[in-house]
């Protein structure tokens, strides 16, 4: 937390506020601030946490948490970068970046942040200084690790030789304080200041050296600065002990100036140089070196030999990294002394630099309805070699729809010639190439493969115009009948096809509720099961719609054609089957063989070969008297009808279709041999009192009794029990039950048919009926001989009102002769 001083316009400190929290023996900091016409001044160390508070300005200035927000409070600085923010609920600054008061201010002392708080309504404007403190965060450090002197064994003692000041980015007492050398035996420091305050030292000579005693002396410098703790910085001083010389060497030219080509081999000879010693003996030998002070790549592509001054190549020289090269020779002789020379290299540009080809920018890929000049790359292509050598022609394939444009100076443009297709081509390799104008000429290829993106501009297609699909009848819910497929050449989501069931009326109703499409897959599926005897065959329209925006569309006609099973039997026409009448067909005894009995009338309401009917005789009498037509129907006698036959003669005929596997109906069909009416008479009671019939019959009379029984009953007790209270009602269910059931008599009725079959006469009966059944009669006329007799007979009985009706309709069915 930051230290706030505040001075009012005197400039007298006050203190405002000393805050003490009360913990377990801990007393926490004591805050003096001072104010001065609304400015306030922190100090803060560097290198605080973020988030750390400089300090509470709602206390310092004076203002109110709710003057904060209402003012909408915040902070102004010229700089970019906030180090410092406003908590405004707290009304506290925050460190919230970084702050190196070393990058912030560098040797700039005191080192401060200036903002500006901004408050409104009214505007309010308070100056806020931070003063970033120092902290000893860096240790003195030297720019070489190494300081190497040569002394001359004949140097006097107070020789001063200048060493390097370390160097340390903190200020004030955090800078070098103090150097100290050791060992000492020979040389003792001594410190200056110069006038900005900062110390230099310098190594004097404190006792003569002896190059024959010792030759080299190391010593190490060590900087102190004057933090807490303190930190240290340490270089190594060599020193070499050179024996006496009086003389040094002289270079025959001061300047050695040399022109290259940049493409000279390895240990091509590149100068002589050569220096004269006027001492004898051994310092008048003299070795050739490259100074120290040469930069190290120039060193390391150049050799000199020491002992002949040849300057050779030693590796590759590049025009276009360097044109020229400078360095330094020294000569020495054996007895240290020096001279130096400079060597001048002129490098001359040869064309040995292929064109670089640079892609910039690249839209890849491209949707296949760009417009024609569409940028679709942008290169930039250099030749680091000069003059024609760098100058540059591009071209590309020709038979591709593209070309290249030059923008500017080494910027060139891919464009498109026209709109591109990509259903015909995905995909172009586009090879780029860059050629100079240098003998011989360099050329350089790229490659671009450039995608061509799709746009929905293509419908989906059916192979076909229109499908035809079969199922059969019967089928089960949900049963797949056909499966359509639609093919779109677009890609991704504009091939995705989708199939949807065209809203239509099929049988007057919508065609959803017959077929369902499976979205997916086409797949076209039953939603009910289908008769072929109601519905052959319907049209339906198939949508297939692709994933497009918008998305395209086509329709397809599917023909659903329904077919057939044999899942009806035969229907028998005639003769009609009743309950309770019994149909009888009449046949002289004097019929003769092939006499036409009757005709079995049955359909088949299936199709083709499962309606093809067949008849057969199942079983007869005399099945020796009948036979029925294979394919008509007929029942005709085989033979002569003789007395010994039997009057009543039953007769079942079979129908069945060809289907797989056949259905087949029954027909029973009576027959009455007689010549004459009154001969049947006799039969007719036999006939109509079937067992079957009459078992049934006495079921329900007997049912009915009892029920009519019970109600009676019932019906008493009620009575009986109001009758002091409903005399009224009593009366009305004794009128109920004293009214008998009317029960009608029904005698034989027959219809009048004519020229039907080989019976020829018709007989007319009339029926008078009143509401007493014993007083109906039957008046007869007309000839004796029927084709067709109705034969109803009943005895009298008893039934209820419920069962009035069912023995009508027993007793009065009628089977025509069709």
């Amino acid at each position: 937390m930051g230290f706030p001083r505040h001075f009012d316009a005197r400039g007298r400190y006050l203190a405002v506020r000393i805050s003490t929290l009360l913990t377990i023996n801990l007393i926490k900091f004591a805050l003096f601030v001072a104010v001065a016409h609304g400015q306030v001044r922190y100090s803060i160390p560097e290198e605080m946490m973020k988030g750390s508070q400089v300090g509470n300005i709602v206390q310092d200035l004076g203002l109110d948490i709710k003057r904060l927000k209402s003012g909408r409070a915040r902070i102004f600085t010229e700089d970019s970068r906030e180090y410092i923010s406003l908590n405004v609920d707290k009304g506290t600054l925050i460190v919230t970046e970084r702050i190196d008061r070393e990058e912030l201010c560098a040797q700039v002392s005191p080192c401060s942040l200036h903002f500006q708080i901004i408050l409104e309504n009214p505007m309010e404007l308070h100056r806020i200084d931070v003063e970033i403190l120092d902290i000893n965060d860096h240790a003195p450090a030297f720019h070489r690790k190494e300081i190497g002197f040569e002394i001359r064994e004949s140097s006097s003692p107070g020789s001063r030789f200048a060493l390097d000041s370390a160097h340390d980015p903190d200020v004030g007492l955090n800078t070098p304080q103090k150097y100290t050398l050791n060992p000492t035996e020979y040389f003792t420091l001594k410190e200056f200041s110069r006038s900005d305050g900062t110390k230099y030292v310098e190594m004097v000579l404190k006792t003569p050296l002896d190059r024959e005693q010792q030759e080299e002396h190391k010593l190490i410098l060590t900087a102190t600065d004057g933090g807490t703790p303190p930190k240290t910085g340490t270089v190594i001083i060599n020193v070499a002990v050179i024996d006496t010389n009086d003389n040094s060497p002289v270079f025959t030219q001061p300047i050695y100036s040399v022109h290259l080509p940049e493409n000279v081999p390895k240990s091509h000879l590149v100068v002589v140089v050569s220096a004269t010693d006027e001492d004898k003996g051994s310092n008048g030998e003299v070795t050739y070196s490259f100074s120290q002070s040469n930069e190290i790549e120039t060193m390391n592509l150049f050799d000199i030999d020491s002992e002949t001054g040849e300057i050779k190549v030693n590796g590759l020289l590049d025009f276009e990294k360097s044109k020229h090269y400078e360095m330094n020779v020294e000569a020495k002789d054996s007895g240290g002394l020096t001279d130096t020379s400079k060597v001048l290299i002129e490098i001359t540009d040869v064309n040995d630099n292929f064109p670089v080809i640079t892609v910039i920018s690249f839209v890849n890929p491209i949707p296949e309805d760009s417009a024609p000049e569409s940028v679709i790359a942008i290169l930039n292509i250099k030749d680091i070699d000069s003059g024609k050598n760098g100058q540059i022609k591009c071209n590309i394939n020709s038979h591709l729809p593209f070309h290249i444009k030059s923008s500017s100076a080494n910027f060139y443009s891919l464009v498109n010639d026209r709109i591109l297709d990509r259903e015909m081509y995905s995909e172009y390799n586009i090879t780029i190439t860059a050629g100079d104008e240098g003998s011989p000429s360099l050329s350089t290829n790229k490659t671009l493969t450039l995608k061509i993106s799709d746009v929905n501009d293509n419908a989906p297609v059916f192979q076909r115009h229109s499908y035809i699909a079969y199922v059969m009848e019967n089928n089960s819910p949900g049963v797949s009948i056909f499966s359509i497929t639609a093919t779109d050449i677009d890609t991704g989501n504009n091939a995705r096809i989708s199939y949807f069931l065209e809203e239509q009326l099929v049988n007057g109703v919508a065609a959803s509720s017959y077929i369902s499409v499976n979205a997916e897959s086409g797949e076209i599926l039953a939603v009910r099961s289908f008769d072929y005897e109601q519905t052959k065959e319907f049209n339906i329209c198939v949508k297939a719609q692709d994933g497009g925006n918008p998305p395209l569309s086509s329709n397809v006609s599917v023909k659903v054609i329904i077919q057939d099973q044999n899942d009806n039997a035969p229907q028998i026409l005639y003769p009609v089957q009743t309950g309770g009448s019994v149909v009888a067909e009449m046949v002289p005894r004097s019929a003769d063989v092939g006499y036409l009995v009757t005709k079995v009338v049955a359909v088949d309401v299936d199709s083709g070969q499962n309606a093809w009917l067949s008849y057969k005789l199942q079983k007869a009498t005399d099945r020796a008297l009948f036979e029925a037509g294979l394919h008509n129907g007929e029942i005709r006698t085989v033979r002569q009808v003789t007395d010994k036959d039997a009057v009543k003669q039953k007769v079942t005929v079979v129908v069945e279709d060809n289907g797989d596997p056949s259905r087949s109906a029954t027909v029973n069909v009576n027959v009455v041999l007689a010549d004459s009416f009154p001969d049947v008479l006799s039969e007719f009671t036999d006939f109509t009192q079937d067992k079957e019939y009459n078992d049934n019959l006495t079921f329900y009379l007997v049912l009915a009794l009892a029920v009519v029984s019970f109600l009676f009953i019932v019906s008493v007790i009620a009575i009986l029990s109001v009758k002091c209270y409903r005399w009224k009602r009593e009366r009305m269910f004794y009128k109920a039950g004293a009214n008998l059931p009317v029960i009608p008599y029904y005698p034989p009725l027959y219809a009048d048919v004519g020229g039907t079959g080989t019976l020829q006469h018709v007989h007319n009966y009339d029926t008078y009926e009143t509401t007493d059944s014993r007083k109906s009669y039957l008046k007869h006329a007309g000839p004796p001989i029927e084709s067709i007799i109705n034969l109803n007979t009943c005895e009298n009985q008893t039934v209820t009102r419920s069962h009035v009706g069912k023995a009508a309709e027993v007793f009065n069915q009628v089977s025509p002769f069709k």
